[in-house]
């Protein structure tokens, strides 16, 4: 186990090895900035002030003691008091969301992709100067992952309960006491986290050791550390055996510790075994290791999903993963097409239609479920793994077709869509204004948390939010947590591609084209329709716009007025039931 000692010892000799931080510090322009083109070339300045904010927002939602280069100046030292239930130092890492408790298996999703991310695209955050920005975000995550890693065979999974958690609206100097600690051991295991856990050990330790997969690709961010890589591959070799030889045998963590299901449920592990395993088969040099990632595929039937990339479900992923890793040493064994052919056919699912995902009217990758509680995010994840298999696609249609699905994904999220809203706060005046967040919203009477203040206390620069609904539709409304939420794991694909167009976009992010008070034009009128409101579950509602258009429209009879509304509702209604079933 890992004495307070060892701890200090380590923290020390890990933050002498950190690259330095820019003096001065980078901080968010107003979101006004984000209004005005800039000169085109690379980087492009919009594009890397995007980036920056991007990683800012971790630096958001830090836990425990704020070191002296904390740049979030209403951010104040929080839980301080973390893991004393179990006689450990639990203190640090990061909130998961708007809310306070840490999860290791999103965490641990939130760093694997980012550390992938960062091993492809990483130049671009070297060309926007945020490559120190990343190490210490990095580093701040992976300490306390480390310090998770009680032994080597516990795992703590979650700091805090979420019922209380939830029951809390206010700063973060007052966090409702007591936070309890749950673990997976050998004898209660949890083989999901523990895998997804060493993914990121060891993806984050080919990015610290500058294992590269392509010269395709630009390289590794520059923040190489031989003696951090070694740390984190130790890790990430106890915990696979931690996952695969547990005495307590193969099981999804919430059967162990009931309490991380209710924010958190794992819909299985093989594929964290699979893609921890890939991860460790690159950063060893093991063929071995490849091919057991192969037959984790295999044992669990993983080719029959073709549904969501996200902290849940890893598999999307590993086609790309294992193509990557054949082309880059074809002495593992695998076969490089084989692996183009099953990641194509999810892909070509997805742009081409087939698969589960649909585009809605105004342009949205949607799944029906998955999609519902954060649209965004399935949609930036399959962008993001898009861009990254271009290099690899098998023909030019293919790679021209997959590229410019993928942008065109982005530039949703960034403010083409019909909301005229990019959905990342504080970039453009169109931004989201009232995220959900404890934190950042300033009240403290959860009953009053859509009024009280009327405007959101800090601006949490960064943060993309959960996204519109299926019908394009976003109401900005602090409660409505599937729309408003930040998350740490929404963010991850955004940064990939933030990086990827530094490195090769001369042209603006979408949203400096749009004009102020475009989304103020265009918000619906009525309410959102999801798991936190029900009160619009009528079907969609016009727009201002709309209604003005009835009104003024000249020459109508009352009876078509009468005629054009019942169609109106006859339309919404079946649109609702065909998307719904």
């Amino acid at each position: 186990m890992w004495t307070p000692l060892v701890l200090v010892l380590v923290t020390s000799w890990r933050a002498f090895a950190q690259v330095p931080l820019p003096e001065p510090p980078f901080l968010p322009q107003n979101a006004s900035a984000g209004a005005s083109p800039s000169s085109a070339g690379i980087p492009n300045a919009q594009w890397s002030s995007l980036l920056g904010n991007l990683l800012y927002f971790y630096e958001a939602q830090r836990s425990g003691k704020l070191p002296s280069t904390n740049r979030v100046k209403w951010r104040n030292d929080s839980a301080l008091t973390d893991g004393q239930d179990v006689k450990l130092d639990l203190t640090g890492g990061l909130y998961d969301a708007g809310d306070y408790i840490k999860c290791t298996f999103p965490l641990s999703f939130t760093v694997m992709s980012i550390c992938w991310g960062a091993t492809d695209f990483g130049k671009g955050y070297d060309l926007a100067n945020q490559t120190p920005y990343l190490d210490d975000m990095l580093r701040w995550s992976l300490d306390w992952l480390i310090k998770a890693h009680a032994a080597n065979n516990t795992l703590f999974v979650q700091v805090a309960n979420e019922e209380v958690d939830n029951a809390y609206w206010g700063g973060d100097r007052n966090i409702p006491l007591p936070r309890p600690s749950y673990q997976i051991n050998d004898t209660s295991p949890g083989t999901d986290a523990a895998a997804g856990t060493a993914a990121a050990f060891a993806a984050c330790s080919n990015l610290y050791a500058n294992r590269i997969f392509s010269n395709s690709y630009s390289g590794p961010a520059t923040l190489q550390n031989a003696t951090y890589a070694a740390t984190l591959l130790e890790h990430a070799q106890q915990l696979f055996t931690f996952a695969t030889g547990a005495s307590g045998g193969h099981a999804v963590y919430q059967h162990s510790v009931p309490e991380v299901g209710k924010a958190y449920a794992s819909s299985g592990y093989g594929d964290e075994l699979a893609i921890a395993a890939l991860f460790l088969s690159w950063a060893t040099n093991s063929s071995s290791l490849y091919q057991q990632a192969q037959g984790y595929w295999q044992q669990y039937s993983l080719g029959s999903y073709d549904g969501v990339f996200n902290w849940d479900n890893k598999t999307p992923g590993l086609p790309v993963l294992f193509a990557q890793i054949a082309q880059a040493n074809p002495s593992f064994g695998g076969n490089a097409s084989t692996w183009q052919t099953v990641a194509e056919k999810y892909f070509d699912g997805i742009v081409y239609g087939g698969g589960p995902g649909y585009q809605t009217r105004g342009g949205l990758l949607y799944y029906n479920g998955d999609s519902d509680d954060a649209s965004l995010n399935p949609s930036l994840n399959a962008a993001m793994l898009l861009t990254r298999y271009v290099p690899l696609a098998s023909t030019q249609s293919r790679r021209n077709d997959y590229w410019n699905y993928a942008k065109t994904q982005v530039n949703y999220a960034l403010g083409n869509n019909p909301m005229q809203a990019p959905y990342i706060v504080g970039a453009n005046p169109n931004s989201p204004q009232n995220p959900h967040s404890a934190m950042a919203s300033g009240g403290n009477n959860i009953s009053q948390i859509n009024t009280s203040p009327p405007q959101e206390a800090y601006v949490l620069y960064g943060g993309v939010v959960g996204g519109p609904d299926k019908y394009d539709r976003f109401f900005d409304i602090r409660a409505d947590w599937p729309e408003t939420e930040i998350a740490l794991d929404y963010n991850a694909p955004m940064l990939t591609l933030a990086a990827m167009h530094v490195l090769n976009d001369t042209a603006d992010p979408f949203y400096t084209s749009l004009k102020a008070g475009a989304y103020d034009s265009k918000k619906p009128q009525g309410m959102p329709c999801d798991a936190a409101y029900t009160d619009g579950c009528g079907g969609p509602q016009l727009s201002q716009g709309g209604k003005i258009v009835l009104g003024v429209i000249p020459g109508l009879t009352g009876l078509a007025i009468f005629s054009l509304l019942g169609w109106w509702a006859m339309v919404s209604f079946r649109r609702e039931h065909d998307l719904l079933y």
